[in-house]
């Protein structure tokens, strides 16, 4: 690395600690003070309530990362600006975009991490969150509620089958009457119930199960067997893609509208349930697909954005600059909220609602670059 780069690096990591401390607390206190009624409701300490944020944390960084990234980088730059350095830099020979290297560097390790976050921390984390948030919920009628999802009925259309399911077992993979119905490779339509049904060595296996075969000869009059244990290994409705199911047919338009809620892996354990999927279940999975594959670009649009106004020259340049970044990149946050609504109700295309800001910002950010050079 070489010492221009260090350097610039090093001027920027102290504003962006800054930076991203106090937004972090900006977001956990405006919404401390909008849960505390609902959080002291359900009993939690200030320990519960602290573990309770920590585990929120990955939730924030979409938000935290970006609008802390630029604003440390107009400081950074404005104040290399104050002190003439860019103007030096660039009389050495040094090109805007070779100036602008570490920054991009920084915003793609910001890239990295933030979809790191959202694929592997973010669903943990909301687990974990939901945990300490009912770890006083003591009731046994309560624990049964947060640890089984009651009547849960769904298709896997790939399969052929249909499941109703009395409830289900979310930590333990259980289930409780269980009715499957589906036909086989050999067209025969296939019945099942049973009282209870376990997820053991990759096989759901059925205790005191109905088993009723219709063969085509002879509908009316299907072939019933009656057993204490049954498995069937056919069956590749894992947990994981159960619990999709559960989380994904949940999700209101309303929520998915606000916030990017689902991981990719959660939407495509979905896709591969209902291959065909239409309507606005399907508005609503493409923009969340295309929104959550977008969102890591948001800290390297933020980079683009900030340079062309951070090293503007002149004092009075850079101080205008900075404010009108500012609003930029304000505006660049609140049309990627529009657009993440306008996708959910299928007004726009999933793609065109995920990726469309950041390709807009990101060409006035390349456009002002290349009239600054």
């Amino acid at each position: 690395m070489r010492l221009l780069d260090r350097y610039l690096l090093r001027e920027l990591m102290i504003p962006l600690l800054y930076c991203l401390g106090g937004f972090f607390i900006f977001f956990v206190s405006a919404d401390l003070m909008n849960e505390l009624p609902m959080l002291q409701g359900r009993g939690l300490t200030g320990r519960d309530i602290a573990e309770f944020y920590l585990y929120k944390s990955p939730e924030m960084l979409p938000t935290v990362l970006p609008m802390g990234l630029l604003l440390a980088l107009l400081y950074a730059l404005a104040q290399h600006a104050r002190h003439h350095e860019l103007i030096a830099i660039r009389a050495a020979g040094v090109s805007l975009w070779r100036l602008a290297a570490p920054y991009l560097g920084v915003g793609l390790l910001f890239s990295v991490l933030l979809f790191v976050s959202s694929e592997f921390l973010g669903p943990n984390g909301q687990e974990a969150a939901e945990a300490v948030l009912n770890r006083h919920q003591t009731k046994p009628e309560q624990q049964t509620e947060l640890q089984w999802h009651r009547n849960l009925n769904f298709n896997n259309d790939v399969a052929g089958r249909s499941w109703k399911i009395g409830a289900y077992g979310l930590y333990v993979h259980e289930m409780l009457r269980v009715n499957v119905e589906w036909t086989g490779p050999d067209r025969m339509r296939r019945v099942l119930f049973a009282e209870r049904a376990a997820y053991r060595d990759g096989v759901w296996h059925f205790t005191n199960a109905l088993y009723f075969t219709y063969e085509s000869s002879n509908l009316d009059f299907p072939v019933r067997t009656q057993t204490n244990q049954i498995s069937f290994p056919e069956f590749n409705e894992t947990p994981r893609l159960i619990k999709s199911e559960i989380k994904v047919s949940s999700l209101s338009a309303l929520k998915a509208a606000k916030k990017l809620r689902l991981s990719l892996a959660e939407i495509l354990d979905y896709q591969r349930l209902h291959p065909h999927l239409t309507g606005s279940k399907a508005d609503e999975l493409s923009t969340q697909f295309h929104g959550r594959l977008a969102a890591p670009l948001t800290c390297l649009v933020v980079v683009l954005l900030a340079l062309p106004f951070g090293a503007a020259p002149g004092r009075r340049n850079v101080a205008i600059g900075v404010a009108v970044s500012i609003g930029v990149g304000f505006g660049f946050f609140v049309l990627s909220r529009l657009s993440l609504v306008l996708g959910t109700g299928g007004h726009v295309p999933g793609w065109l609602a995920g990726w469309g800001p950041n390709a807009i910002f990101a060409a006035i950010g390349f456009w002002l670059i290349r009239r600054l050079r």
